[in-house]
């Protein structure tokens, strides 16, 4: 799944691409893709619009429109949204069409249909998406060491978890959480409540410097992000533990451990990130 580095990726690719633009006509092949309004509705209600801006919040996307209308995108495991020319053939599985006024269309593929789609008249309440119930977004200012630790300074849960709660904080799944949990030297299955006050303050920088890091390493023009379909823009090379099961700690060369926490793969260096039995006592 797309995490906040990939989704603030394709933001930055898409919206230079759509801004200013209007919807010449909106077509859905797969009405299940549409989660607000009914699929034809949908349509209806985009066709002759105009983008105004796209923003990010945690994992969604928002798109607003002039009208004051907004867009709003989560795109879930495998969803890829690609700004190209009419006459391109359109990708496998590619399930919402629409027809921009300067002959390009922005198209949404999505082989596993998870993804999906609300469209909220102005002023309406997002009482659909649940983007309203999301925590502090981890690259703002108010994102600090006092408040993580405020809200999860005092679970039980393991510290992998929390990173992940979208309650508490926007946009970090599985991948992330693993890299800034490395980086800030804390096991991934220790509990939250045992963190201490220094902690909390190398975890919240962490967080800003992993994610602000891997958003650059992102960058991709959007001539070679339709090139590649939308699919070869990630983090991979850069990935310092997840994934890398069995191999060598880049820091000390221990061989890299895995574990399943809250039915989640996590994988970490067991010498540089300790051991969840000094946190018994």
């Amino acid at each position: 799944m797309p995490e906040l580095p990939e989704v603030e990726t394709i933001r930055r690719v898409i919206e230079p691409q759509i801004r200013g633009l209007a919807i010449e006509q909106a077509a859905v092949s797969r009405p299940e893709v549409i989660a607000h309004p009914g699929a034809d509705e949908f349509c209806r209600r985009l066709t002759g619009q105009v983008f105004e801006s796209v923003a990010r919040r945690g994992k969604f996307l928002v798109m607003q429109l002039e009208s004051g209308d907004r867009m709003m995108i989560h795109l879930r495991m495998t969803g890829c949204l690609l700004v190209t020319p009419a006459a391109c053939p359109a990708e496998k599985h590619t399930h919402i069409m629409i027809r921009l006024n300067d002959g390009r269309e922005l198209r949404f593929s999505d082989t596993r249909r998870f993804g999906r789609f609300w469209l909220l008249q102005k002023g309406e309440a997002d009482t659909y998406s649940g983007m309203e119930k999301l925590g502090r977004e981890p690259l703002a200012p108010d994102f600090t060491a006092e408040y993580l630790s405020s809200r999860l300074g005092k679970r039980r849960k393991t510290i992998k978890e929390c990173l992940m709660d979208q309650s508490v904080i926007a946009g970090i799944g599985n991948i992330y959480s693993d890299e800034i949990l490395f980086a800030a030297g804390i096991y991934p299955a220790r509990p939250a409540n045992t963190l201490t006050g220094a902690e909390w303050e190398r975890l919240a920088g962490v967080i800003l410097e992993r994610l602000s890091f891997f958003i650059r390493k992102n960058e991709i023009t959007p001539e070679e992000y339709l090139e590649t379909k939308g699919k070869d823009y990630r983090n991979t090379p850069f990935l310092r533990v997840y994934g890398h099961e069995g191999e060598p700690c880049p820091v000390c060369k221990t061989a890299l451990c895995r574990m399943v926490i809250g039915g989640r793969s996590s994988t970490y260096c067991p010498h540089c990130q300790g051991n969840y039995s000094n946190f018994l006592s």
